[in-house]
């Protein structure tokens, strides 16, 4: 009974966890479910802490990443009971990276340091194996708060790095009562703070005005032939009457191939003289075979297509069919699926001076690919459409994740999606301004260029993996010698 009862607790620190990212932002909330979950293990075999950890896991993406249920019953019209267990399926294989580094940090025994190594490892894994899925990642949860200023150091693994230190600190004060434990995380916190006070880049030529349209098309209605005139006078209605130097439509805005859009069409979004970048699918070659790629293209004020970026990393399931799986596809009716992907290194967009990187959708979760480009450019844009998952927590999470991008390379980045949540965001991570989702508008909006590097830009995830396996290495080696010495 004791057990159940602990994975019981585990579960709901594990669902309150999701309290602490948007649109709540209960931040300190995140540092109190990941101490139950350390506390939970303390004095427990590797097995049983893996469980525990996986019971917190359950609850953290069961609840936080509900919207792929959304997706699949609500958009997709996938049967109800499928979509249920399809959407526990997944929670429980996200669940099983916290397990891991519960195994590992009770294996190890070797306490503060290395609770937050195999922590951060975990969430590091869940980021890259499979391509990756590092949503909810728990550094993510504090972009708001002191802890954010590791960011620019160390990206947001750093910041999960940080975040798991403070909370295994405070189990051991509470276990302990060690004051050093207190005035360490204290310090942790302060010197966050500090380092959120430290400016990274710099402005670099003269600001622009831009426009972020927010067409609002619904899923059900975007791919249907006999809607597409809704698409094109949704968006041509928005560019007239928010006119800047800059439009950006979001991710596949007009439902059409690019090459069969009208040209008069397009030469009527830059009327005026107005550059417009535009998402749109974009046929390629994928060696001798012709494909097609979710791009973002930019138009001359001519209307003319100037230069192109396509999606590198695309989403399993979504854009292409990971092999044995094309029964979901079929199910999901998904449209478009199997997009070819773009060059890992691309050309940042040039525009009146600045230089434009885009990222489509669910390539700013990668923080570590987002920076490839950010040498070159000083301005970061995003192009989305999460229409797919409906009024759900997808679209304030997907807005908390733009943020972390912003902190970590120092540049603006601007957000134009279908149904929201387009914004334009500092870069020091704090949202300027934004629009309400669901709804058909465009924001305007002064941008500035930034240029320079921080520390993370030129380091990537090596820094914080350093520290990670240094770690972990020195407790294995302790552990060794400790067996060695025993009778």
């Amino acid at each position: 009974m004791m057990r159940w009862r602990q994975l019981l607790l585990v579960f709901v620190a594990g669902v309150s966890q999701v309290a602490a990212f948007a649109p709540l932002g209960w931040w300190p909330l995140g540092l109190f479910s990941l101490a139950v979950l350390f506390a939970s293990w303390r004095d427990t075999t590797p097995r049983e802490a893996a469980w525990r950890g996986f019971a917190w896991g359950l609850g953290c993406f069961a609840a936080g990443v509900s919207w792929v249920y959304v997706s699949m019953h609500d958009v997709g019209e996938m049967p109800a009971p499928i979509a249920v267990v399809l959407t526990l399926l997944f929670a429980a294989y996200l669940a099983i990276y916290p397990a891991f580094s519960a195994w590992l940090a009770t294996r190890l025994r070797g306490g503060v340091f290395v609770a937050a190594a195999a922590w951060t490892l975990g969430e590091w894994l869940r980021g890259t194996i499979a391509t990756g899925f590092p949503w909810l990642a728990v550094g993510y949860a504090q972009t708001n708060s002191p802890l954010a200023g590791y960011a620019p150091l160390l990206g947001v693994y750093g910041v999960s790095f940080a975040v798991a230190i403070i909370a295994a600190a405070a189990v051991h004060w509470w276990h302990m009562r060690c004051a050093w434990m207190l005035i360490f995380a204290s310090s942790a916190l302060l010197i966050g703070f500090g380092l959120r006070a430290v400016l990274w880049t710099q402005p670099i030529g003269a600001p622009f005005s831009v426009s972020l349209l927010q067409g609002n098309i619904p899923q059900a209605l975007k791919w249907d032939p006999a809607r597409l005139d809704l698409s094109l006078r949704a968006y041509a209605d928005l560019a007239h009457a928010h006119p800047a130097q800059l439009l950006v439509l979001p991710e596949t805005a007009i439902p059409l191939m690019f090459v069969d859009i009208d040209h008069d069409y397009l030469r009527s979004l830059t009327s005026g003289e107005r550059n417009v970048l535009l998402g749109a699918a974009v046929g390629v070659m994928d060696g001798d075979h012709a494909g097609y790629a979710n791009g973002a293209v930019m138009l001359t004020p001519q209307g003319l297509p100037d230069r192109a970026y396509f999606k590198h990393h695309l989403v399993p399931f979504g854009e292409f069919t990971p092999k044995g799986f094309q029964w979901f596809l079929d199910l999901m009716q998904i449209p478009m699926s199997g997009f070819t992907p773009g060059a890992e290194t691309q050309k940042a967009l040039s525009f009146d001076g600045q230089t434009l990187m885009p990222n489509i959708c669910y390539e700013d979760l990668f923080g570590e690919e987002v920076i490839r480009g950010v040498p070159q450019s000083t301005v970061l844009v995003n192009l989305s459409n999460t229409a797919w998952f409906g009024h759900s927590l997808a679209q304030p999470q997907h807005l908390q994740i733009s943020q972390m991008r912003a902190i970590e390379t120092g540049r603006m980045m601007l957000r134009a999606t279908n149904t929201g949540m387009t914004a334009a965001i500092a870069p020091d991570g704090k949202v300027l301004a934004a629009l309400p989702a669901f709804t058909r508008d465009a924001l305007t909006v002064e941008a500035q260029g930034y240029t320079g590097e921080t520390p993370y830009v030129r380091i990537g995830n090596a820094g914080v993996l350093l520290l990670v396996f240094g770690v972990i290495a020195g407790a294995v080696y302790r552990r060794r010698q400790c067996l060695r010495k025993s009778p």
